[in-house]
This record gives structure tokens, sequence and C-alpha cells, in this order.
């Protein structure tokens, strides 16, 4: 029995299509300011537990990060592996700090290479910071390493990761890999990690899951595998996700259905999630609020709409005025975009100053000596820009002409001294 959410087949739903819509019609207003204004995301894309309900400003903190760095050391052979001698080092993460509360979608978004991945498997304990802290539920894990620790870690922290065919094992049937966590983890007797297993299954969307049980991954589409390895997370009953690239390798139609899957797991399960992606787009539907990353730092974060809406970094700037827009510009009439010039920095050469300043079209002397923290903007918005620095200031859209050579004059306008202080 196969199911008609991965094929393509997307059931007809008046509700869910026109929330698309409207989505739509905010993406386009986020792209031009002479549209109307739109109305707010639908209840259910920011809703955790009961419909129309929304996380609370007060609601208790499960994670956070505090200055976290990662850094992988360069060496140049063997001699230096066995005289542990370094080169240098890759600055993959590099001092963020991240909040996110129960209940909450956060979405990391940046370019490959920006550190997001690193980030989100430092979280699940999957590679070593080498500086800052990671605690969760006010209890700093940073140095929680060893099989019966992580074991108790990992029941409340899960991974999907991006890819499903690399996930399955082929000689495993879907069961067995769904219920192995339970094993690995001594959960249970057999009955009830089998019972566990094909509720996870069906919590998934593979219905009848006893069919499902008995197959092998060969035997499924690209969507039903990734549907399988979002229940072998849930088999553990985990309060934090971690979601690497869930739906990047799909079709856009079955996009559509495990973005709600997830969307309506928060709601039955009361989950929290760090949504990975490289698409703005995808983050901007699904999230509550969404830090941009750039070299390994925080560029911009905040209210998912707000971020989208009004950028205050360069860099976001940037990455919203190329998304798709569902409106084509009028006839004799082209959309205004920020063309980023060069390729992102290698990370274990990061530029002085703003690490952004090399491919930034309004750059200024300041931002090449010295580093931008998070300002403040208001509404728990926050951009790290020197023009972000005296308030919530709209940032104009360079063309491509502007952004090849660069350009003081927009820093002069916006108001923000361009001398570097003394």
């Amino acid at each position: 029995m196969t199911h008609p959410h991965d094929h393509g087949v997307v059931p007809h739903d008046d509700a869910f299509h026109d929330e698309e819509a409207d989505a739509a019609a905010r993406h386009a207003a986020a792209h031009d300011p002479t549209l109307p204004e739109p109305p707010a995301h639908p209840d259910h894309v920011h809703a955790p537990g009961p419909p129309g309900s929304s996380v609370a400003d007060d609601a208790p903190e499960l994670l956070r990060l505090e200055g976290l760095e990662v850094h992988f050391p360069i060496r140049g052979g063997l001699l230096d592996i066995l005289t542990r001698r370094q080169r240098g080092v890759v600055r993959a993460v590099d001092g963020i700090d991240l909040t996110i509360r129960k209940g909450e979608i956060l979405a990391l978004v940046g370019e490959s290479g920006s550190g997001k991945t690193t980030t989100g498997r430092v979280v699940v304990k999957l590679t070593r910071q080498t500086g800052g802290a990671v605690v969760v539920d006010g209890k700093d894990v940073s140095t929680l390493w060893g099989s019966r620790a992580l074991r108790a870690y990992r029941r409340r922290v899960q991974l999907i990761f991006q890819d499903p065919y690399e996930t399955l094992n082929p000689k495993h049937t879907i069961g067995e890999f769904v219920i192995e966590p339970l094993i690995v983890n001594n959960i249970g007797a057999k009955e009830e990690r089998f019972q566990r297993a094909l509720d996870a299954l069906d919590a998934a969307g593979l219905r009848p899951a006893a069919d499902y049980a008995a197959r092998y991954p060969h035997e499924l589409s690209g969507g039903q595998r990734q549907r399988v390895v979002i229940a072998g997370a849930l088999v553990m009953d985990p309060e934090l996700v971690v979601a690497d690239e869930p739906v990047s390798m799909l079709d856009v139609s079955i996009r559509t259905e495990l973005l709600r899957l997830m969307l309506d797991l928060r709601r039955e399960r009361g989950l929290t999630y760090l949504f990975i992606t490289h698409d703005l787009s995808i983050a901007w539907v699904i999230a509550d609020r969404i830090a941009v990353m750039y070299l390994g730092r925080i560029m911009e974060i905040g209210p998912a709409e707000q971020v989208i809406r009004r950028p205050r970094n360069p860099y976001t700037q940037a990455l919203v005025s190329v998304s798709p827009s569902p409106d084509p510009p009028a006839p004799g009439e082209r959309e205004a975009r920020t063309i980023l010039v060069g390729e992102t920095p290698d990370a274990a050469h990061v530029p002085t100053g703003c690490r952004f300043h090399p491919r930034c079209p309004l750059a200024f002397d300041r931002c090449t000596v010295e580093e931008p923290p998070l300002f403040d903007v208001g509404e728990g918005h926050k951009a790290a820009c020197w023009l972000a620095e005296a308030g919530p200031l709209d940032l104009p859209v360079i063309d491509a002409v502007q952004a090849a050579g660069g350009s003081e004059v927009a820093a002069v306008e916006a108001g923000v001294a361009t001398d570097v202080p003394a």
C-alpha cells in the first residue's frame, strides 16, 4: 500500500490551499512595500498545543547556547597528526548565542559552510564544542559525554537527518530501524517496543503501520523514507528535535505534506524544533523565529515576519530579495534584487571586522576593522550590522551594478557615520 502524499498527489484541502495562497501574498509583499498588508500567519503555523494558541513570551526556556564555538584544527600531514601540531583552525562556529523556548520552532538559515549543521550536531552531542556552553532546561550539558549519560540525554533530544537514503540500513526492515533506538537505550520489553514503533510510524503518516514495518527501504519512495526517519526520532518521545534540512531532497508537493506533518506533531506532542535549512522561504513558513548565520556567526535573529518583511542586515536582505516570488513584476519593470558578488570566505581565514564586508554592497570603512555586535532593533529583533546601530532603519535595495562596486552612499543616506572611531 502506498502513501498518496509521496507520489505527488496532495489531497484537496481548501483551508490548507487558502493558507498557501496567503503565504504567497505575504512573500510578495515582503519584496514590494506598495502591496497591501497581508494577514498574519495562519494559526496552525505558529501554534504549539491547541489550535489558535501561540508560543507565549514567558514560555520556559528549553535550550540555550552561550558563546558556542567549534574550531577544527588544520594539520599538514601525518607528522602534524602524530605531534598534535596544528597550522591553524577552521572556525566553523565562532561564538553564537541562541535560545529556544519550549514549543517553539527556531529556523537556522544560511549558505553552505555557514556553520548551521555543525551547530545542530553540537546540540545532539555528535560534535564536541571547543568553547561556550550548551544548556538544556537550565542544566549545562557541555561536558556530558559517555554512553550512559548520553543515552539519557538523547531520549530528550533527537535528530532528523537530511538524507534518508544514507540514514536507513538497506538490510534492516523499517520496523527494525524504528525499534533500534529503544533497544540501544534499553527501553521496554519486546512487545512494548514493537507497539511503540507502530505508534511512531502511524504518527509519521505511514498507515497501516504494520504493513510498512515489514518493508525494506528500497520498497519505499523518497517521501516515505523521510517519514520513516521522522518515526525513528518520534519513537523516543523527545522534547527537542533538530531537523537538518529535512525536506531539501524532496519534491515540492511532498515538502508541503512533510512540513504540515511536522507542524501537526508539534501541536500533538508539544515538540520543539531547531529547523536547519538553506531555504529562507521554507523557514518563513514554518518557523516562529529565524536566525540567519554567515561564516560561523549569527547575522540576524528575530520573529519570522520581522526578519522577512524588514531585514536589518544586508546579508539577510540579499537572501530575501533573491527568493522566488509568486508574482512577476509589471511589464517593463524588474524586481529589485541584491546580487552578491564573490564566494563565502574560507572559515580558516575569516575577514577582519564584519565578516560579511567583502561581499556587502553597503560596506564602509568601519565594517573592515570592527565587528558589529547584535543590535536590538525592537520587538525581539536583532541584527549584527553597523547600519542597525542607530535603530530600526530601512536598508536600501542595491542593484547588481552597485553591488559589484560597493558604496558608502547608502550608509550616509541612512544617517550612519562611516568614519572609524578614534
